[in-house]
């Protein structure tokens, strides 16, 4: 792999601080990554001294991985950084001194850690400082708030980069586990052929978090959690879960059946939405008094294809709810229980579940019905249970944004979203910000609005779960 330096705006940002910073010199450390030279911008007027004490910062409170004195020195020395005052001009100028320190047919990624509404100027700075050739850019989300803002920024992008250049980020789908569902359905016999609406009686995807706002209500208020989480996370797992076979395990045929998701995503209909917020919420600094902005949604919605017609996905995420968790759950159709004794217990638990969890340390979980051990016919839950810590290979695991990083550099779009699909969930969604229903008020510490009850009648929610995840060994 060629080189790169990478453009880092943002740089002193919360995001950058928390995750790229610490990302990249687990990358450079452990030879995946090319050489590189880290250029970072931002507001403040650090020099180059001062952008590495805070890298360094940054790494003692964030990293994983422990540097030595000599990790940190190689590393330190690929950093600098240029104020955004300085305009196009200096940064051009930093971004070809790192260039010259690596050598000839060098490349560039720059990553746009910065919101939305940066995001043209940004665009409009690189283009003035002629930085645009040999360029990948990562975008962060989210992208656009509707329809015709989605495409709008498409169209303000595409003047400057064309669509191979762009990344559109989610982090979800950088995780181990997103990706062990491809394995899991494609590579397997077991589950292949029943992965449809004959076998499958409904999917969870639950994605709730029991950290609040800090510092981002401001934000939050004009973008809420279904522009900020569904949009560009939860719909873009729902499609791992619900694509057809890619003919390959190369981007632009994953990239196709993802979109082919989300063209068949049925119209929301706000009557199967249940929006929620926390109270205490309007008291925020930022927040409207009146505020109507969801910390909390969940919903129920289609996919009108022959491999999932009449199949409800469930899909929930809220802040401040009463534990942080990443699942996606397989409800199975149950069996019928005609020969079973009338007090077995059979179906007493709800239906066999296919379970995933996103989490950093991966895990999946099948549940079944089994025959407790002694006299007589007596079924209870059993299951088998998979940990990525199991493998012996934990430490091999990348996280989301060092796997995202890595695949932006090598130009590898598989796990990256479309302008194509991204405009297909803004148009689906129409109705819903049209006419969204009332945020309901639920206490910090719980699962949301009891309405969600009645939303996924006649099953049940499976966070929280009735068993937790057993331990090793």
């Amino acid at each position: 792999m060629a080189p790169h330096v990478v453009v880092l705006f943002g740089a002193t940002g919360d995001l950058a601080r928390r995750k790229l910073l610490p990302g990249l010199a687990h990358l450079v450390l452990s030879d995946l990554a090319p050489a590189i030279q880290v250029v970072g911008t931002s507001l403040e007027d650090y020099d180059d001294e001062r952008f590495r004490k805070f890298a360094r910062a940054a790494l003692d409170e964030f990293g994983k991985h422990p540097l030595t004195e000599e990790q940190w020195a190689r590393f330190c020395a690929s950093l600098h950084y240029v104020p955004q005052s300085a305009g196009a001009a200096g940064l051009a100028e930093a971004v070809r001194e790192g260039e010259a320190k690596l050598g000839p047919d060098v490349c560039r990624l720059h990553y746009l850690s910065v919101p939305p509404r940066a995001a043209p100027a940004v665009i409009d700075t690189l283009r003035a400082a002629d930085l645009v050739q040999n360029s990948h850019v990562i975008m962060e989300k989210p992208f656009g708030t509707d329809l015709q803002s989605a495409v709008a920024l498409n169209k303000q992008v595409h003047e400057t980069f064309d669509e191979g250049q762009i990344f559109r980020i989610d982090h979800f789908l950088g995780k181990e586990a997103a990706q062990n569902i491809l394995a899991f359905r494609f590579a397997n016999g077991l589950f292949e052929p029943i992965w449809n609406r004959n076998f499958i009686d409904h999917v969870q995807i639950d994605i709730p978090e029991q950290l609040g706002l800090d510092q981002r209500a401001a934000f939050y208020e004009a973008t809420g959690a279904y522009k900020d989480m569904v949009v560009t996370h939860l719909f873009q797992v729902m499609a791992f879960v619900a694509m057809e076979p890619p003919t390959a395990l190369e981007p632009r045929s994953i990239s196709e059946e993802k979109n082919k998701v989300f063209r068949s995503l049925l119209p929301i209909d706000p009557a199967a939405v249940v929006r929620g917020q926390f109270e205490g919420y309007r008291d925020m600094e930022g927040v409207a008094d009146d505020s109507d902005t969801e910390t909390f949604i969940a919903m129920r919605v289609g996919l009108d294809n022959w491999r999932w017609a009449g199949v409800p996905f469930y899909l929930r995420t809220g802040k401040r709810l009463a534990q942080g968790a990443r699942i996606i759950s397989i409800a199975f159709k149950e069996a019928p229980r005609s020969m079973f004794p009338r007090h077995s217990g059979v179906g007493s638990a709800g239906p066999d579940h296919l379970t995933f969890d996103l989490a950093d340390d991966s895990k999946v979980s099948l549940s079944f019905y089994g025959k407790r051990p002694g006299p007589g016919m007596r079924l209870e839950k059993l299951s088998m249970q998979f940990s990525a810590s199991e493998t012996g290979r934990v430490q091999e695991v990348l996280e989301a944004y060092e796997r995202l990083i890595l695949d932006a550099m090598r130009g590898d779009h598989t796990l990256f979203t479309t302008a194509e699909g991204i405009e297909s969930l803004w148009e689906r969604s129409a109705a819903l910000l049209a006419d969204p229903p009332e945020a309901k008020p639920y206490p910090p510490g719980s699962w949301g609005p009891n309405a969600i009850h009645q939303l996924v009648a006649p099953h049940a929610w499976r966070l929280p779960f009735e068993r937790p995840w057993r331990g090793k060994g």
